[in-house]
């Protein structure tokens, strides 16, 4: 085996001496807390997200806003949509994220309720070069056991949103099944999806 030069950056690597704990996390600023994820109680670095990233980000909770606001009307519990929000999976060994784009039942602001995978109704992650595995792979796994009911994978060309990848829980398996992908080039009417509530997909509204 050939040893590693002694100026090789792979030497400066350090393990994490221990797991963060809920009440660690909780401590922590917000702009430190904001750049991280728990993942099993380990620090996982959030690379800052691209301009189109946050674009696609902000439309999709427009949209998502839009019709939360409308099924409210209709008599639907209060909801929220928000961005890049902090979302506790789990709190032994600690497990949190930040999806993209969440929708979820409105929290008790009153007594600081923090945002659980139970309040979560939809969560949404834009796939990035360097997010593919987490993104279909980990988050997939982990939003499912958490029981979080619908989770879609999104993804984005160079001029917006361009497909759609829902996931609805099977709640006997604790896994994810695919319901469908919506495509912005498929011809016909804007999709409409009744689930978690019912939306129509304009693609117009997530173009850059």
């Amino acid at each position: 085996m050939t040893a590693l030069p002694d100026d090789s950056w792979l030497l400066s690597i350090r393990p994490q001496p221990d797991r963060v704990t809920a009440e660690e996390y909780d401590a922590l600023p917000e702009e430190i807390a904001k750049a991280i994820e728990i993942v099993d109680g380990y620090v996982v670095y959030c690379a800052a997200p691209t301009p189109d990233h946050q674009t696609a980000g902000r439309r999709l909770a427009n949209l998502l806003e839009r019709h939360a606001r409308a099924a409210m009307g209709k008599g639907h519990e209060c909801l929220t949509v928000n961005n890049d929000v902090d979302l506790r999976l789990r709190d032994v060994p600690l497990l949190n994220r930040r999806p993209d784009v969440a929708l979820y039942r409105c929290l008790d602001r009153e007594r600081g309720e923090r945002l659980r995978a139970e309040h979560a109704l939809l969560v949404v992650e834009i796939v990035s070069p360097g997010s593919e595995t987490q993104d279909t792979t980990d988050k997939l796994g982990e939003y499912a056991k958490a029981g979080i009911p619908h989770y879609w994978i999104v993804r984005i060309d160079g001029t917006g949103v361009s497909a759609i990848e829902r996931y609805r829980l099977d709640r006997a398996a604790m896994l994810y099944k695919h319901i469908g992908t919506l495509m912005k080039d498929e011809p016909g009417e804007a999709p409409v999806v009744s689930n978690p509530i019912p939306l129509t997909v304009d693609w117009a509204e997530l173009q850059f």
